[in-house]
């Protein structure tokens, strides 16, 4: 039987030591508590995020091993530079974040449900209002065809989901963040667990300890609060 920890619906920026989460399933830690920002935002600050489905209680997490995007080592390969060359798609930043969460959100092909449930989409648009959520967007021809949405802490983003309605939209979405970040000074991007879509661009998996370590400075450092919509300009476009 798993016993895990039940949060303390009053103090919502108290999270067990993510050394203790279960091997089996990897990093499920506690349950319980809410999606206010104060507690979102001390989740992410340790090292810890929520991923349930409908029906099911908040779960958090915190695997072992964590994938990151280290900014400086994102790689383009040639085949994705060719398939974005003749591409006629303009990217933005923070102009549509709710927008790009309900396209992670919705259906797709190889997956039967989603985790990005409603009281998820409302958690993070309220971080987006409060300058801590972060989207870019793709688009062709005035539609939105794809983008990456994600949590920005001192100088560490902590990426949540990405969505295409063409395919290369959420890799090019992805590239264009690596690069902006890069130019910051944000070392690394949380892509939490490993898969092919970010492991094509250069993601690594590195000890859960590293991740902890590395969480605990950047989330101190100098960072770019607010709306980064003004940032729109400082964007690669396809495909330099």
């Amino acid at each position: 039987m798993i016993r895990l920890p039940l949060l303390d619906p009053d103090a919502p920026a108290s999270f067990p030591d993510p050394r203790q989460a279960l091997t089996e399933p990897n990093g499920l830690l506690a349950f319980g508590g809410d999606l206010s920002p104060t507690r979102l935002l001390a989740a992410y600050g340790k090292g810890i995020f929520p991923w349930f489905s409908d029906g099911e209680p908040i779960l958090w997490w915190s695997p072992d091993p964590r994938c990151v995007l280290h900014t400086q080592d994102l790689r383009m390969n040639r085949s994705l530079r060719r398939q974005l060359a003749d591409k006629h798609w303009r990217l933005t930043l923070d102009h549509a974040f709710d927008a790009v969460v309900r396209g992670c959100a919705a259906p797709r092909r190889d997956a039967s449900g989603t985790w990005i449930v409603p009281a998820m989409v409302d958690a993070y648009n309220r971080l987006y209002h409060l300058g801590h959520a972060h989207s870019i967007e793709v688009w062709e021809d005035g539609q939105l065809i794809g983008g990456i949405y994600g949590i920005a802490l001192g100088q560490l983003f902590c990426g949540e989901s990405m969505f295409s309605r063409r395919s290369g939209a959420s890799k090019l979405a992805l590239v264009a963040l690596a690069r902006l970040l890069h130019s910051w000074d944000f070392p690394l991007i949380d892509t939490q667990v490993a898969n092919a879509h970010t492991l094509s661009l250069g993601a690594v998996e590195i000890p859960r300890a590293q991740y902890l370590q590395d969480v605990a400075t950047l989330r101190r450092q100098p960072g770019q609060p607010g709306n980064w919509a003004a940032f729109t300009d400082e964007l690669i476009q396809p495909c330099n």
